[in-house]
């Protein structure tokens, strides 16, 4: 009785690691969206869709953590079998995407991402147009940053007429005609600060995904031996 209460308390332990992790890419998507898709209007609609994957997935995660929690409180081997099951599936496919990744990740295909940025991000500072100026200028604002490249390409605007000055977005105090004083404002680009971003974010989900992909393993490991435990239970009880 104690092996299995002790078997089943280490379950539950690792897979309360594997809801936090689920819980955790929820809340990096949900705290994200709006940066997110403001981006995407800047440098590319695929960047809007990564908080919406980043979601998808952590609230995939936590359902089936919820399965195996339920499974191992009510001790029901059926659904700690499927919880095991969908652990593997998880697993298999992780080791595909990396595998993927590692094929395709030639360096002409991280150019063509790189230039597809830029040149988003250039076409939408040189256009400016109505519908796009709430989110350029939340990104500027958000990222410190002004222009694509640097704050002078918006001399050079075709949608931005005063082209002796810059939004007050740029500003770093924001004050009635800052934005026509250019030491008052940032200098750098905002592909230099989205790719940066990115980057960092990139590091805390590579973070929970390594922290995910330990867990899961141990899960499965421990869960095997908590589904045998509450067989071997129920056949000693119909004993």
């Amino acid at each position: 009785m104690c092996k299995f209460c002790s078997i089943k308390c280490w379950f539950i332990f690792f897979n309360s690691l594997f809801l936090a992790s689920g819980v955790a890419l929820i809340t990096i998507g949900v705290m994200q969206y709006s940066t997110y898709s403001q981006m995407g209007t800047f440098a590319g609609s695929s960047l809007s869709k990564i908080a919406i994957v980043l979601i998808a997935v952590g609230v995939t995660i936590a359902l089936i953590s919820l399965l195996g929690h339920v499974g191992a409180f009510i001790d029901n081997s059926s659904m700690v079998g499927c919880f095991i099951c969908f652990l593997v599936v998880i697993i298999i496919m992780e080791i595909l995407t990396g595998a993927a990744f590692y094929i395709f990740r030639s360096r002409t295909a991280l150019l063509q991402m790189n230039s597809g940025i830029n040149t988003r991000a250039r076409l939408v500072i040189y256009e400016y147009r109505p519908e796009n100026r709430h989110a350029i200028n939340r990104i500027q604002e958000k990222f410190s940053c002004c222009g694509a490249d640097t704050h002078t390409d918006w001399s050079s605007s075709v949608g931005w007429e005063n082209h002796d000055a810059v939004p007050v977005s740029c500003c770093t105090v924001k004050s009635e005609g800052c934005g026509q004083d250019t030491s008052k404002v940032h200098t750098k680009g905002c592909i230099w600060a989205i790719k940066l971003f990115l980057l960092k974010n990139l590091v805390w989900v590579g973070a929970v995904c390594i922290a995910l992909g330990v867990t899961e393993v141990l899960g499965i490991l421990v869960g095997v031996c908590l589904c045998l435990d509450i067989k071997r239970k129920n056949y000693e009880n119909l004993d």
